[in-house]
């Protein structure tokens, strides 16, 4: 048995390096062959790419937490659901844009594809542009938002301002990451965050540790190090002799299919950018309890991503799964493929669980060295992650009925569960008593509400219906 675990992995491993060396047709089928090979083929890469996309963005608070101070990580700290929620409307644009080109690829309607993919890429240029111009412009209002301490309202603009300066190149680069996995190429997108994540820890510590440049030497760095994403996934994509090519000349709006994307992007888009604004008023709960806990909750969250990587790369390997198998008409096969995802993790999620509630002081020393900032991180670590199942599953279930098609009601589910939740827990709890343990718990919630939702609406409105159509179809 032990062999065959070992083969199997080492299979695995082999064909993901070789599709991306060796193979010019790198999209990838996933309407056959093993459901579990497939899926876990698929979504290593984006696990890999993702924990590569967590440390990415973790150096910046490791970087000023270690070499600069508690204050300046509280600063970088402060400015995350900020940022996350300017550029979640391109999340959720390439998450959502996705379902449209993996039921394209399935339905291998390539024209389509085509034109999807061009439109998209022009669409994300033009509207990153803007939004980087407004971001920029409101930094101020959005800090006085969440009630920026004055101790650290100078180290924070000066963060965000110069991080939303990148945020063009991180509004393409997710757009082009999106069309590669919906077609089956997720290697690719892991090199180049690979690439981008070491670029980012070297300009890191070059411009902190040797130009002594502060919070905006971590600030430049990553926008640096967005620009080299972006160029390596155009670069793909007008290289390339597959079906996803992009083409300078054939760039334009195409307005049916712009709106098409467009309704099953904006509300994943929505989703997200709502999700970090429903923080943002956690982060102002967090800000009054100091410099500390506002630099333990963010190294806490930091690590919470971590915890999520699992759960998260499978959400995005089952809506490209049951998009092309949708596609192509294979709704047993797609049926199958949510059980399997659901098993895979919840293992992984509950071992990865397990072991950050153990090791959470140890893990939470290597940001600061603060004893404070070290137990509020500790503290929130193990406050949450007894409940991090019920995260799993919300992010498994939004992306069976994200793949679907059916982006709206996702959207409307995180909003009443994972958003509403939240802040029912927040407002009561802190009437109450203000304390830092409802912050923690405010977490749980979300996920406790957003999973229930999304799951019901799964169950009632589309397996119901799907499994229907196959008993009739083997009739």
């Amino acid at each position: 048995l032990n062999s065959n675990i070992l083969y199997s992995s080492i299979s695995i491993s082999s064909r993901i390096f070789s599709s991306y060396f060796y193979n010019t047709k790198s999209s990838v089928d996933l309407t056959q062959g093993s459901i579990w090979k497939q899926l876990l083929l698929f979504a290593l890469p984006i696990f890999v790419g993702q924990l590569f996309q967590n440390l990415y963005n973790s150096v910046d608070s490791l970087v000023v937490g270690n070499f600069v101070g508690k204050t300046a990580l509280a600063a970088v700290s402060s400015t995350n659901d900020i940022s996350h929620f300017l550029v979640g409307f391109f999340t959720g644009l390439a998450s959502g844009g996705g379902v449209f080109f993996a039921q394209m690829f399935g339905k291998k309607d390539y024209q389509k594809l085509s034109d999807g993919i061009h439109t998209t890429i022009l669409f994300a240029f033009l509207f990153g542009f803007v939004m980087a111009g407004v971001g920029y412009w409101l930094s101020p209002q959005l800090l006085q938002l969440i009630s920026c301490p004055p101790d650290v309202y100078a180290s924070a603009l000066e963060y965000l301002r110069i991080y939303l300066i990148g945020i063009l190149f991180t509004a393409i680069y997710n757009v082009g990451a999106g069309i590669l996995r919906a077609v089956g190429d997720s290697s690719s997108p892991f090199y180049y965050l690979l690439i981008s994540s070491m670029t980012n820890i070297v300009l890191d510590l070059l411009f902190v540790c040797g130009f002594n440049m502060g919070v905006a030497g971590v600030g430049w760095a990553t926008t640096l190090a967005q620009l080299v994403s972006v160029i390596l996934v155009l670069r793909k994509m007008m290289k390339t002799h597959d079906v996803y090519k992009l083409e300078i000349r054939k760039l334009r709006l195409n307005q049916p299919i712009l709106a098409e994307v467009l309704r099953l992007g904006i509300p994943a888009g929505i989703q997200t950018s709502i999700t970090s604004i429903s923080n943002m008023f956690v982060q102002r709960y967090t800000n009054g309890f100091g410099s500390s806990a506002m630099a333990g909750i963010g190294v806490a969250k930091k690590v919470e991503k971590f915890a999520g990587l699992s759960c998260s790369s499978l959400g995005v390997a089952i809506t490209t799964f049951i998009g092309q198998n949708y596609g192509a008409d294979k709704k047993k096969r797609a049926v199958e493929g949510i059980r399997i995802s659901v098993w895979i993790s919840v293992i992984m999620v509950g071992l990865t669980s397990l072991a950050l509630f153990i090791l959470a002081p140890g893990i939470a020393v290597i940001f600061n060295r603060d004893a404070e900032v070290v137990a509020y991180a500790s503290a929130m670590i193990r406050v949450i992650m007894p409940f991090y199942l019920f995260n799993a599953m919300y992010n498994i279930f939004s992306g069976v009925v994200r793949g679907f098609g059916k982006s709206k009601s996702v959207m409307l589910c995180v909003i009443l569960g994972l958003v509403g939740c939240r802040q029912l827990w927040l407002a009561v709890s802190m009437s109450i008593k203000s304390d830092v343990f409802n912050v923690y718990f405010s977490y749980p919630a979300g996920w406790i509400g957003a999973s229930i939702l999304v799951y019901l609406y799964y169950y009632f409105n589309i397996r119901r219906t799907v499994v229907a159509e196959i008993q009739h179809s083997d009739a």
